[in-house]
C-alpha cells in the first residue's frame, strides 16, 4: 500500500540484488544470519548503511525459535520461515532520524492463515507474518506497568522495551487500516494491511508511509527508528505455519517524495 492509501500490487516478479545474503546460522540467543543491501539507491545507502548492523536471528525468552532460511521463490529473493508452536524474529538494528523517515516497502507470501489467531487477545496473539519497526521516544512517559515490563525485558533479554513498536500484520478478520493494541502493552500497536483469506498463496507488495502510520497508531510524531524486523509466531495457538518475506526497503523522506 503506497502512502497508506493505495492497494498492494498483486503478484509479479521482483528483480533485485539479493538483500538476504546469508552466512551460516550459528547457535545462541542472538546470531548473525544476513546482511541487507536494501536498494540500489545511493540516497538509501547514505542514510542507512553506515548506521545499520547485520541482520540477526533474535530468539525470545522461553520460546521455541522459528526456522529461517534464504530461498529463491517465484523469481524472488526471499527469507523463508517455518514456525511450529514457536516465535522468533529476524532483526536489523539501525538508526534513522525522525526527519529522514519516509516509506517502507515490503512483500510477503502466505499459504494459509492461523485459524485460531486473534491479535487482540493475549492467549491467541499469533500471526503468520509481521513487519516490525521499533522507535525511540521519551521513556519517562511510560506507565508503571510499562516501566515494569521494560525492566523485565531488560532482565530477560538484556534490552529494555522499545518506547514504541509498530507492526504491519495480516489479520484474520479486522479490515485493512485497523489498529490493534497489543494485549500485553500499549507500546506495541499493529497496523492491519491485509485481512481475510482472499489473497492467500500469492505475492503481495506494499509501500507504507512510516510517519503517517505511526501517528495514526500512537497519536504522536515518531522518534528515531532504531530497528526493523520480520516476525512469525505460532506459540500462543500451538499451531504450524510457513511464509516467505521479500526484502525490506526503507526510503528516506526526500526519495519517497520524489518517487510520488
Amino acid at each position: 500500500m503506497a502512502c497508506s492509501g493505495l492497494q498492494p500490487e498483486r503478484g509479479g516478479s521482483h528483480q533485485a540484488a539479493n538483500p538476504w545474503e546469508s552466512t551460516a546460522l550459528q547457535t545462541g540467543p542472538s546470531t548473525p544470519l544476513t546482511e541487507a543491501r536494501f536498494d540500489g539507491s545511493q540516497a538509501v545507502g547514505r542514510v542507512l548503511t553506515a548506521k545499520a548492523s547485520p541482520w540477526m536471528h533474535k530468539h525470545l525468552p522461553g520460546k521455541q525459535a522459528n526456522e529461517f532460511s534464504y530461498a529463491r521463490v517465484d523469481g524472488r529473493d526471499t527469507m523463508a520461515v517455518k514456525a511450529e508452536s514457536s516465535a522468533s524474529l529476524m532483526r536489523q538494528d539501525l538508526r534513522v532520524e525522525p526527519q529522514d523517515l519516509g516509506h517502507v516497502r515490503f512483500s510477503w507470501k502466505v499459504p494459509e492463515l492461523i485459524a485460531q489467531a486473534d491479535m487482540a487477545r493475549r492467549e491467541s496473539d499469533d500471526s503468520p507474518v509481521r513487519i516490525v519497526l521499533a522507535f525511540e521516544g521519551d521513556r519517562s512517559k511510560f506507565s508503571l506497568k510499562n516501566s515494569m515490563l521494560s525492566e523485565l525485558s531488560h532482565a530477560l533479554t538484556g534490552e529494555p522495551l522499545p518506547y514504541a513498536t509498530l507492526m504491519y500484520v495480516w489479520c484474520n478478520t479486522r479490515p485493512a487500516g485497523s489498529v490493534i493494541v497489543n494485549p500485553r502493552t500499549d507500546r506495541i500497536r499493529k497496523m492491519v494491511v491485509e485481512s481475510g483469506s482472499r489473497n492467500l498463496n500469492q505475492w503481495l507488495d506494499y509501500e507504507r508511509d512510516v510517519r503517517a502510520d505511526y501517528e495514526k497508531a500512537f497519536g504522536e510524531p515518531p522518534g528515531a527508528l532504531l530497528a526493523i524486523g520480520i516476525m512469525t509466531d505460532t506459540d500462543n495457538t500451538q499451531s504450524k505455519v510457513q511464509a516467505w518475506y521479500g526484502p525490506l526497503r526503507l526510503q528516506p523522506l526526500a526519495v519517497a517524495q520524489n518517487a510520488h
